[in-house]
């Protein structure tokens, strides 16, 4: 019992007492994003927070859009958000649900309000409101507006709702205390005006609640018990609180802040992705270079690395940055015994056997991974004419250098000895060929012993290869910052290098969009969901194969 309490987090220890007091009879969460873009890393942690705790406590998870402003939501993102909480593993069930399915419950909330003496309605411009609002220092001062009749105010609220009420000309506020410490409980604002079609209700509204007004009734309304959310919203708490107690809810939810997952070196904000698509820096938000969930499907990151990497990072109430190696530590560490074992050359030179018959082939029988017998065996072809990689040559080598040169003599991968007798290079100096001998005594499996070699390099068989792109990322920020001394996101140049001409194995015949692999000493790859064809394979790595990063004891 002692182990289980002390491996509890704070949210969890909130909600044992919240039942063991007979405050909620069951536990029901929710993940509301607003569908203004696609979903990022961060939301990761929400998503299976949530989802996590209603099925550790046999309740309920809900799936909301909060879509309460229709200036930046589309039904896209709505589709692409469904896609990735459900990759994530999060079943939403029966419970899908929209804000906007509420607004005529929020209408009649902001009526009864009204008829409370608890909101009015203001004329002051949005510029006068945040000159009324005073700072952290000084208190606001009440709107010229604020002791409307309460009849006046229905009657200003319904021509509001009636659309004779140009935008940003009036508002709705609640009347709280204007001298508050809490600027957020300065009459927040509670409703706008905005003449635009909803990607929901279509153009059966012509106002729309605020965020911190609609989203304590959405949650009152569904019987979420536990409003779990960031920090940032700690000082909106009072105003979830003074929502659901104004308007009388029974069962009113529980608003619980922990901190957000802030990765390093990557961009999450959704303007700047919306600005790099628009500048064409990348080509979508699921470019493989970003950290938009959609974006780490593409690249070949599995679901269950991103729950390791949740879960390892842990729920708390400070926040702080995790290092973006240990995500890729997290999907190395899943990858490693699942994923089949290739050879591909990424940047081909061609290697020639000139003792070894021409015309013949032989075919290998090699592991398709050497740490899991029970992914099996494959053949490979080996014939005279190979590609192998252009830096596992060179003409005068530096010492500790036990690749091929002049003179040395390597293993090649799962075959045979081979000694560089001679290369040949074009105009520029540029090595176009390398002529080397083969031992047959030497074959990989023979149980040989007759010397040693200190280096293994692997290849592919030329008349056999097939070709493919691959695509190799690094972080598209640069690691002195995502932002340079005038505040522009620091791009790395190199973020995203094309190999047009590489040579895999004949073994991916039968790829199909997502399928993982390891190219062997190159790390791991997955086919491109977007470009990927029979005809033309295309690959992303999706990491290489060391780090630095090891997790903290």
């Amino acid at each position: 019992m002692g182990d289980e309490e002390i491996s509890k987090n704070f949210i969890e220890s909130m909600i044992d007492k919240d039942l063991e007091d007979g405050v909620y009879h069951e536990v029901v969460t929710r993940f509301p994003p607003e569908p203004n873009g696609y979903l990022h890393i961060g939301h990761a942690k929400s998503i299976l927070l949530n989802y996590g705790l209603a099925k550790k406590y046999g309740g309920r998870f809900h799936l909301r859009f909060d879509d309460t402003n229709p200036t930046k939501e589309r039904v896209e993102f709505v589709d692409s958000i469904k896609e990735d909480v459900k990759w994530l593993g999060a079943d939403w069930g029966d419970c899908l649900y929209f804000a906007s399915d509420y607004f005529q419950q929020m209408y009649e909330a902001a009526v009864r309000l009204i008829q409370k003496g608890k909101a009015y309605v203001c004329d002051l411009s949005p510029e006068q409101i945040r000159e009324y609002r005073g700072t952290l220092t000084e208190p606001g001062k009440n709107s010229p507006y604020r002791e409307r009749s309460i009849e006046e105010n229905l009657a200003l609220f319904e021509e509001m709702k009636a659309g004779k009420v140009a935008d940003g000309a009036r508002v709705l506020r609640a009347k709280i205390d204007m001298s508050s410490p809490n600027i957020n409980m300065r009459d927040p604002i509670l409703y706008r005006v905005a003449k635009m079609p909803h990607h929901n209700t279509g153009d059966q509204w012509c106002i729309y609640p605020m965020y911190d007004f609609a989203h304590p009734i959405e949650d009152a309304i569904e019987g979420v018990t536990h409003s779990i959310c960031t920090l940032e919203f700690e000082d909106h708490r009072p105003l979830y609180d003074w929502v659901v107690r104004e308007l009388e809810y029974e069962v009113p939810p529980r608003q619980i802040e922990f901190a957000k997952m802030y990765l390093t070196n990557v961009i999450t904000g959704k303007r700047y992705i919306k600005k790099l698509i628009e500048d064409g820096i990348v080509d979508g938000w699921d470019d493989p270079r970003l950290v938009t969930i959609a974006a780490l499907r593409r690249r070949g990151f599995t679901p269950e690395s991103i729950r390791k990497f949740v879960e390892l990072c842990g729920v708390s109430k400070s926040n702080s940055s995790v290092d973006y190696a240990m995500l890729e530590y997290c999907i190395r560490e899943d990858l490693k015994m699942q994923c089949p074992r290739l050879m591909a050359v990424l940047d081909p030179v061609k290697l020639i056997i000139d003792n070894y018959p021409e015309g013949e082939t032989e075919w290998l029988t090699v592991p398709n991974n050497q740490e899991n017998d029970q992914l099996g065996e494959r053949t490979v072809p080996f014939c005279r004419e190979l590609y192998i990689e252009r830096e596992d040559f060179m003409i005068d080598p530096p010492k500790k250098y036990f690749r091929l040169y002049p003179g040395n003599e390597v293993r090649l991968m799962h075959a045979y000895f081979v000694r560089c007798e001679s290369f040949v290079q074009d105009e520029s100096g540029k090595v176009t060929e390398i002529h080397c001998t083969y031992d047959p005594e030497t074959k990989c499996g023979t149980g040989f012993t007759g010397r040693k070699v200190k280096g293994t390099i692997h290849w592919v068989a030329k008349p056999y290869a097939k070709q493919a792109e691959v695509r190799l990322y690094e972080n598209i920020v640069n690691e002195d910052g995502t932002h340079d001394e005038d505040g522009n996101l620091n791009l790395n140049p190199n973020s995203l290098t094309v190999r047009k001409e590489c040579y895999i194995e004949p073994n991916i015949r039968e790829v199909q969009a997502y399928d993982r692999f390891q190219f062997v000493r190159q790390g791991y790859f997955c086919a491109d969901s977007r470009d990927f064809t029979k005809d033309q394979p295309v690959f992303n790595r999706i990491v290489s194969l060391k780090s630095s990063f090891k997790l903290p004891k």
